[in-house]
């Protein structure tokens, strides 16, 4: 034999008559005590080593690598000739029959395992459990699978479930599904009992809906509320948030009866009201755009707040409707009359700055009129009246004459007052 490797030879005296009689098909353990190219010679206590040949180390053929002289090995007794013949032995057929008895106990523990996807055949997938194994189509998940389909699986290792064996036909069938709802409601319950409140973690959006956004923190999905993704009102959450885009977020609420879970985006990011005042005050011009209109006012963006305008505070005269005054996309100046940092809200009046504008027209008229002379009350209503009536179409195409409404005939008109040619009768 070529490249042969042999164990040391034992000096201690061996009793013979007490080394067990070996059966065949029985397994059992030997020392690996010699291996060259012709085969294996394992130590399995009887009387004689037993021998592996090549074809029967692996079940994927000749493969002498990875066994070494001292390794302790199962081996399947094929024969045995005599009391003293040679014994022939088989690895592949003890790992196979350990194989199985692995599976059987999975089986029966209902175990989760991982196997590599080897195949895609008709009808489902073909694993590698030292045996042949199948998973039906309707028991893979694709839900992580690129494109969904099932050759995205091939060659990589997915959790499965046992849910038949049939040794004597060489049949296992497993389930993929099963496996990660068993594995996701085991994480699940882990999360939930680490996560609290107050607690900042990293996480993958995985799906966007009207009303948020779910976020993936390790195998669970929690809520990532729209009202919760920017200190500013947003129409829908594909405005901040993307599609598998890493997050981080801030844990809000937990219900652990319920296995709901609350997120937030914007309680990591600066509060722009915290320092308000450094920017805003009462009394103050400031100019935005209508982001949103309700019932009740309008919001207007202010940078990185939104200041509400009350349906009150948008007109001298009664509003029905706030969208009779403004209307989304409308850029408009207001007054602010009210700051509240604690409740985040901003007061806006388009009603008070009018007033102001107007109490500042008759400041400067006044102003300009006693920098000429002396100024009564009745040149400042005078002034006034006439702005009104400038501003007013002409009494001559709106209204007709006095004497049109009293029926009268004006003096220019045909027929009425003095007729040329003609002289006026007296009395």
């Amino acid at each position: 034999m070529s490249d042969e490797q042999t164990a040391p030879a034992q000096p201690e005296e061996i009793d013979l008559a007490q080394m067990p009689a070996l059966a065949e098909r029985q397994i059992v353990q030997g020392t690996v005590v010699r291996v060259d190219s012709e085969g294996v010679l394992v130590d399995v206590g009887a009387k004689s080593d037993g021998f592996i040949p090549p074809k029967e180390l692996s079940a994927r053929g000749d493969v002498v690598e990875g066994i070494a002289v001292g390794d302790r090995i199962d081996v399947y007794v094929m024969k045995v000739e005599g009391d003293e013949g040679s014994i022939l032995l088989s690895k592949k057929r003890a790992d196979l029959a350990r194989t199985w008895d692995r599976i059987q106990e999975t089986f029966q523990s209902g175990a989760v395992i991982h196997a590599m996807v080897v195949d895609k055949v008709k009808g489902g997938l073909v694993v590698d459990l030292g045996v042949r194994g199948f998973v039906p189509g309707s028991h893979v998940d694709l839900s992580q699978a690129k494109g969904r389909q099932f050759e995205a699986l091939v060659g990589q290792s997915i959790p499965l479930k046992v849910i038949e064996v049939d040794r004597p036909k060489g049949r296992v069938i497993l389930s993929h599904k099963n496996a990660l709802v068993e594995s996701r409601a085991k994480s699940r319950a882990e999360l939930l009992s680490s996560l609290e409140e107050g607690q900042v973690r990293e996480g993958v959006v995985k799906r966007l809906a009207d009303f948020g956004a779910f976020v993936d923190l390790g195998g669970v999905d929690a809520l990532l509320p729209i009202s919760e993704m920017s200190w500013t009102y947003i129409k829908h959450p594909s405005e901040v948030v993307r599609r598998g885009q890493h997050v981080t977020v801030a844990v809000l609420r937990v219900d652990r009866e319920a296995g709901r879970i609350s997120l937030g985006l914007k309680h990591i990011l600066p509060d722009p009201w915290q320092h308000i005042g450094n920017t805003y005050r009462p009394g103050q011009t400031v100019s935005g755009k209508v982001v949103r209109v309700v019932a009740s006012g309008a919001f207007v963006r202010l940078g990185d707040i939104d200041g509400f305008i009350p349906i009150s505070e948008m007109a001298e005269k009664r509003v029905q409707k706030v969208d009779e005054v403004v209307q989304v996309g409308l850029t408009v100046e207001a007054l602010i009359t009210e700051i509240r940092p604690e409740e985040r809200r901003m007061i806006l009046s388009l009603k008070r700055l009018a007033r102001e504008r107007e109490r500042t027209r008759v400041q400067d008229y006044i102003t300009s009129q006693n920098q000429e002379g002396r100024v009564t009350i009745g040149d400042i209503a005078g002034e006034l009246l006439r702005q009104v009536v400038t501003a007013a179409p002409t009494g001559s195409e709106s209204r007709p004459a006095a004497s049109e409404r009293r029926g009268e005939t004006p003096p220019d008109a045909p027929g009425g007052g003095d007729t040329p040619g003609h002289s006026t009768p007296t009395a």
